[in-house]
């Protein structure tokens, strides 16, 4: 569906250009986290999100989908359509369209945005981007566009600073039990997008993964950061493995599950890696008896280009702590009581790490991916490493169980307006509402943001010559980028690491 740009608003914003003071010139305003009280991190979160997002937005949305579906279009085909769908929904002359009309004849997006650099981890009530109209006829535009603005960043900026936990639990972990930081790309990967908002959401969301991951199957996000955010030398953004579902375990039937099995480590794919899902029927017997029959095969398999020769065991139901580490409450003996990094190594056996912890045979390993969150994450890690496991043993697929389970209201995001001018004079805006407990004051007047003594640090009531210093940086102006940067940046800023 192609929905106008024009569109994408509330409609209660359509009637602001007339509730403005008359001779407004200029809307200023800033997106800004507001609190973290409600967001799914880790216990000992510092209150700093990952700003991403906004390149992406502004070269699909302000830029390709307001010239596409907006300006390049005639002017009375998008005039009319804007007047009807006003006139059916709010009545006949309720929103007059001659600014719409206006805004089509200038042939551009009047705003400014600026923004702190994408990848920074910024603390809350820190603004990540201002915006600003360009020219004083379309003061309107500034918040016109929060609607837009708003609902394509929240998620984005979200999604970013909850995988950087993962991978900030996995390193915790990694350090702890000996496990190789090499593997910390690869130990979330990103299994999301089939339970997210569309496939757009799940784009923009899994793009966020992938600024702390490398491991996703939401092809869509490759190519969204590979579109938004390039490098001028592309390199490798993401991947995945060949992987089985429950309907190809089934088609084989139960009663040759094992042939099933057999026939993908050895026939399909004889070399590589591959996950299997297992447990169709009986996970426990694939752990054990059909593991242990395999096991010549699975040694057997030739290594890929990369090195790589892995069958990955897949569970996908019942408690991910049990079945993973095991169930104190099962038969003491029983697969059950073991879990299943214990049942492999009891078949495959392994090595053991600087710090003293197993770890499995290389040619197999483990991915869970069936509701998991940083705080199940944690436990299955934590009771791997009672048993003597490190964390590399695992795989975590993070899906909409972390993704979707989120709103705006996750880390506060909002977009306030801080600074006017009506008639010539300058006017700070200040919101402070008394039934609130201060989460919902917004800055004041113009902004800007420093670095100092290692932190990010917000100035209020600038002069128009501070407001133009310091780390917010004009990204985008008069419909075009005016500074872009590629994954690579983003990621080396996040992790100091690129590729």
């Amino acid at each position: 569906m192609r929905i106008s740009p024009l569109h994408a608003t509330d409609f209660y914003k359509t009637g602001h250009i007339r509730q403005y003071p008359p001779g407004t010139s200029l809307v200023y305003s800033n997106f800004t986290c507001r609190s973290d009280k409600l967001a799914p991190v880790l216990p000992d979160f510092d209150g700093k999100v990952v700003f991403f997002g906004l390149q992406g937005l502004a070269q699909w949305l302000l830029i390709d989908s307001w010239n596409e579906e907006f300006f390049r279009k005639p002017k009375a085909q998008v005039v009319d359509a804007y007047r009807r769908r006003m006139d059916l929904s709010l009545g006949v002359g309720a929103v007059d369209v001659s600014h719409v009309a206006a805004l089509h004849d200038l042939g551009y997006l009047p705003l400014r945005i600026k923004a702190l650099p994408e990848g920074s981890r910024v603390p809350m009530r820190i603004p990540l981007l201002t915006v600003v109209n360009t020219h004083p006829d379309f003061f309107w535009m500034t918040n016109y566009i929060e609607t837009q603005l708003s609902a394509e960043l929240w998620k984005a900026v979200t999604s970013a600073t909850i995988a950087y936990e993962y991978r900030r639990l996995f390193a915790r972990y990694a350090e702890r039990t000996g496990a190789d930081p090499a593997m910390l790309p690869w130990l979330g990967h990103d299994f999301s997008a089939r339970g997210m908002s569309g496939i757009s959401d799940g784009a923009t969301s899994g793009a966020g993964h992938l600024l702390s991951f490398r491991g996703t199957d939401t092809i869509a996000a490759i190519d969204y950061l590979e579109a938004t955010y390039p490098d001028a030398e592309p390199g490798f953004i993401g991947g995945s493995v060949p992987a089985t579902e429950h309907s190809v375990m089934c088609m084989g039937g139960e009663d040759d599950e094992i042939g099933t099995f057999r026939r993908l480590v050895t026939e399909t794919y004889p070399s590589g890696i591959v996950s299997i899902v297992s447990d169709t029927w009986d996970f426990w017997r694939v752990l054990t008896e059909y593991a242990a029959a395999l096991k010549p095969e699975i040694l057997a398999r030739a290594p890929d280009a990369l090195g790589n020769a892995k069958v990955v065991f897949r569970p996908d139901s019942g408690d991910p702590v049990r079945i993973i580490a095991g169930d104190p409450a099962a038969p003491p003996g029983s697969p059950e009581h073991k879990g299943a990094v214990e049942c492999l190594w009891e078949i495959f056996g392994g090595g053991t790490t600087p710090q003293g912890y197993r770890v499995l045979h290389p040619r197999v390993g483990l991915i869970y991916g069936d509701s998991i969150t940083l705080d199940r994450a944690t436990r299955i890690l934590d009771a791997l490493a009672a048993k003597g496991f490190a964390s590399g043993n695992m795989v975590f697929g993070i899906g909409s169980y972390t993704y979707q389970h989120v709103t705006r209201d996750s880390f506060g995001t909002a977009i306030k307006a801080t600074f006017g001018v009506v008639n010539g004079e300058d006017r700070v805006l200040f919101k402070a509402p008394k039934t609130d407990n201060g989460t919902k004051n917004s800055a004041r007047g113009l902004l800007r943001v420093e670095h100092e003594d290692g932190r990010f640090v917000l100035h209020e009531l600038q002069s128009r010559e501070q407001e133009a210093q310091g780390l917010l940086q004009t990204v985008f102006e008069d419909g075009r980028m005016v500074r872009s940067e590629g994954l690579a940046t983003l990621r080396r800023r996040l992790w100091g690491e690129a590729g």
